[in-house]
Order: structure tokens, then C-alpha cells, then sequence
């Protein structure tokens, strides 16, 4: 008969507890929702946005950050990223895409869920 692993399950579940505390206390997260991911399977990642005060196109969303993750809400799921994992997943797997909306244009990159995972989880 096999013994119970609970001693060391515990152990693992507090780590566990104690990382998602140290997460949560972070104060420098920003935060990100995507209404299309679902239907794309991609997250927008901005790096620029057009001003039409100055008629000229500036550095935004990750160019810009100074928070050091980035948490994306995609309905009931949580995906916490360091910011330094978001930029290289975008260099290594990310589609330029510029946003031409009339309230709104934007220059950024388009990524998978999995392939900001497939990045972040090295």
C-alpha cells in the first residue's frame, strides 16, 4: 500500500499561496482585457497610438510600460506575465497589425494565447 503524498502537497500548495500573494501585492500590473480573443485567438499587444493633436504617432501600451507583468482577463481566466516575457514573445511570434479606427488608431502586435505562453513559461 502506497503512503500519502500529503506532506509534500502541502508543501507545494503553500509555495503556491505564498507566489500567488507576492503576485497580487505587486503594484506596478497592468492590467488588460481583449472582447475578440475568443474569436481570434489572439491578444492585441499596442505599441504605438496617433494623436490627432500633434498629427503623429507615439510610443504606447508596452513600448511605454512601466509596470513589471502585465495581467490579461480573459473571462474567468487570469494570465499574469512579466512585461520582459510579453516583448519577447512579440519579437519572436507577434504580427504587425495597425488598428485605423476614427476614435481610436493604434500600431501592435497580434499573438496567440498560446504562443505568449509557450514564451512566458520558459
Amino acid at each position: 500500500m502506497k503512503q500519502s503524498d500529503w506532506d509534500l502537497d502541502l508543501r507545494d500548495g503553500e509555495a503556491g499561496e505564498s507566489k500567488l500573494a507576492e503576485l497580487l501585492r505587486m503594484d506596478t500590473i497592468e492590467v488588460k482585457t481583449d472582447r475578440r480573443w475568443k474569436d481570434t485567438g489572439n491578444l492585441y499587444i499596442e505599441t504605438d497610438c496617433w494623436s490627432d493633436v500633434r498629427q503623429e504617432w507615439y510610443w504606447s501600451g508596452i513600448t511605454v510600460t512601466k509596470a513589471t507583468h502585465w495581467s490579461f482577463v480573459l473571462e474567468d481566466i487570469l494570465i499574469t506575465v512579466p512585461t520582459d516575457k510579453i516583448k519577447l514573445a512579440v519579437k519572436t511570434y507577434g504580427i504587425f497589425k495597425e488598428m485605423n479606427r476614427p476614435e481610436y488608431s493604434t500600431k501592435g502586435y497580434l499573438i496567440t494565447v498560446d504562443n505568449l505562453c509557450r514564451v512566458a513559461f520558459v
